[in-house]
């Protein structure tokens, strides 16, 4: 493995003179740096005490630069001098994260040495044009069987897990995780509690996984910028690896916490709150975000990008998820009311959506895929009528068989957490459920 010094060998030092500014005032995380001419994204290194505190640009104001903190203002001073590293706009990346969690700033939080990485890719991302990404022609096996037969997923697709907190947005994204059939595997935990990254760690940094699989990870605790900082390094990651020709699985929890971090920011420089308090940038943040992943005709290679939503007072038409739907190539919306039911992953099928779907799939199946879900609405419309007996049997043959066949709709539905079931197996369970397809 290359190690650290291996990867300085060959560099020339720089021995030039190292400008520095000094801060002049800190309100709230923000900074006001005087005698800094340093461009927006610059990492800063701030001197206090015995230690240093890093920093962001993130604006400038009457010739001062404005930083945000990437840690606490505990023992910061007037004064401090500020000195800018790295190169701006440019994150660190590289085969060297395949196996490794790491934060924010790509330091590696796994306890393992530092990552000799000294391929660079830009923090915004490499932008194409509309006609070099290529179509969504083939299905994407995500080992759920209610996903892979009735919402089938394609490589390359970009798809919203959108729900409430605690129905279990994060149980299904370790389900697909550990069924999902990719080369790669890049996993942004973004504002999520310290607790789940560390399971997460624990459950899929070990075997044959761990060589492929990238975790960014900056818990919900950490300063506004270094969120977003965190959510473009995977997202940097998976295009550097998708310019290799892989195909990469890139999974995102939560692009609601990115959203939140972006208001942080827009609201501290003082950008007006517009829908629900979101500025335009914060919602904009999310869309560019979600732009990155697809297709790539120049190298073969994809990003499948699965993003979790968390719908705020299980609103579905919070701002954020509103964004991500209109923008995302499909969503699966999980129910509280499913879930408490005790219908594990709570997916509400009528309410889910694969637009790619009738590209990658054949005819007899998407017949298959709308008969179980008109089974499933004709039930939970007239759930009401047949609990409190009010139905008779006869008025709906619809209905009848809908009713007939409800525990085995809802057997196929469920899936205990540790279970993977293939693509293939789970079509041939969809066709032993209703038989021959009814055109």
């Amino acid at each position: 493995m290359l190690t650290l010094l291996d990867s300085c060998r060959g560099l020339a030092p720089d021995l030039g003179p190292r400008r520095y500014g000094l801060v002049t005032s800190c309100d709230g995380g923000l900074l006001e740096v005087s005698g800094l001419n340093a461009p927006i994204g610059t990492q800063c290194r701030i001197a206090h005490g015995r230690g240093a505190l890093g920093a962001e640009v993130i604006g400038f104001r009457n010739g001062h630069a404005l930083a945000m903190l990437l840690g606490d203002t505990v023992m910061l001073r007037p004064g401090a001098r500020v000195r800018t590293e790295g190169h701006p706009g440019m994150l660190a990346v590289g085969d060297a994260f395949l196996g490794r969690a790491v934060d924010g700033e790509g330091l590696p939080i796994d306890g393992g040495p530092a990552i000799p990485a000294r391929e660079e890719w830009p923090a915004g991302g490499v932008r194409a044009s509309a006609l070099d990404r290529s179509p969504v022609r083939e299905p994407f096996d995500t080992g759920v069987r209610a996903l892979n037969a009735l919402t089938t997923f394609g490589v390359g697709q970009r798809i919203g897990v959108m729900a409430g907190s605690g129905v279990g947005k994060s149980v299904l994204l370790d389900m697909i995780a550990r069924g999902a059939q990719a080369e790669v595997v890049v996993v942004g935990l973004i504002g999520e509690r310290a607790r789940e990254v560390s399971d997460f760690v624990e459950r899929h940094m070990a075997g044959e996984k761990r060589a492929r699989t990238a975790v960014v990870a900056v818990p919900a605790d950490h300063a506004p910028n270094l969120r977003i900082r965190g959510a473009l390094l995977a997202t940097s990651l998976a295009e550097q690896f998708r310019a290799k020709g892989k195909r990469v699985l890139l999974i995102m929890d939560s692009l609601t916490r990115v959203a939140h971090a972006a208001r942080e920011i827009a609201l501290l420089l003082g950008e007006p709150g517009a829908a629900r308090g979101y500025p335009p940038s914060a919602l904009a943040t999310i869309t560019k975000l979600v732009e990155r992943a697809g297709n790539s005709a120049a190298s073969g290679g994809s990003i499948t990008g699965l993003y979790t939503v968390l719908a705020d007072g299980d609103s579905q038409d919070d701002p954020v998820v509103d964004t991500a739907r209109a923008i995302l190539d499909g969503h699966v919306v999980l129910s509280r009311e499913l879930a408490q039911r005790g219908q594990y992953p709570a997916i509400d099928i009528a309410a889910s959506l694969s637009r790619v779907m009738n590209d990658i799939t054949s005819r007899e199946h998407q017949a298959l895929a709308r008969q179980f879900r008109a089974f499933i609405a004709a039930h939970e419309a007239n759930r009401d009528l047949v609990l409190m007996g009010a139905y008779r049997a006869g008025a709906d043959p619809q209905l009848d068989r809908a009713i007939a066949m409800h525990p085995q709709l809802v057997a196929f539905l469920g899936q205990p957490q540790g279970e993977v079931v293939p693509i293939d197996a789970s079509v041939e369970s969809l066709v032993r459920l209703l038989g021959a397809p009814q055109q």
